[in-house]
């Protein structure tokens, strides 16, 4: 059975700044607002923004089960560009069963911020095709909380 996704682009416009986006990004206290898909929350670990630096993110499904999720930065560019690794589904060994690579933009006109996340899978197995099949749906709503999150702010 071959993996239903490997490659996911999506644009979202969102009526803000650049660097009030690029900091919902990066900043735990805001990270932890709005990642995830609807209905879920997180716990944020660890946000070291430095190339080579470590993101573990708890998402909490409205269920309570855990998803843990770690990776690190491969590059931060304020407030254009971040690329960072992600990796879920931890087997009893400690290895991931599903590997990303996430590239996201952003790009600023009339005060309106445009995201462009390009999402690589690098790594799955069999057991996380589901989840990979939900994985489109789950960025976009978690870019819906991003935009209501930021416009409260």
């Amino acid at each position: 059975m071959e993996a239903p996704l490997k490659d996911l682009k999506i644009t979202r416009i969102l009526d803000a700044p650049r660097e009030m986006v690029f900091r919902a990004w990066t900043q735990e206290n805001l990270l932890a607002e709005w990642w995830g898909p609807k209905g879920f929350t997180n716990s944020v670990y660890e946000l070291d923004l430095r190339p080579g630096g470590s993101i573990r993110i708890d998402m909490i499904g409205p269920d309570g089960t855990v998803y843990p999720m770690g990776g690190l930065f491969r590059v931060i560019d304020p407030p254009e560009h971040l690329l960072f690794t992600s990796a879920a589904f931890q087997d009893d060994n400690g290895d991931y069963k599903l590997e990303v690579n996430n590239s996201v933009t952003f790009e600023e006109v009339d005060g309106k911020t445009t995201i462009l996340l390009h999402a690589e899978v690098v790594k799955s197995s069999p057991e996380v095709f589901d989840s990979l099949a939900g994985m489109e749906q789950g960025w976009r709503e978690s870019f819906d909380r991003l935009e209501a999150l930021l416009n409260r702010k």
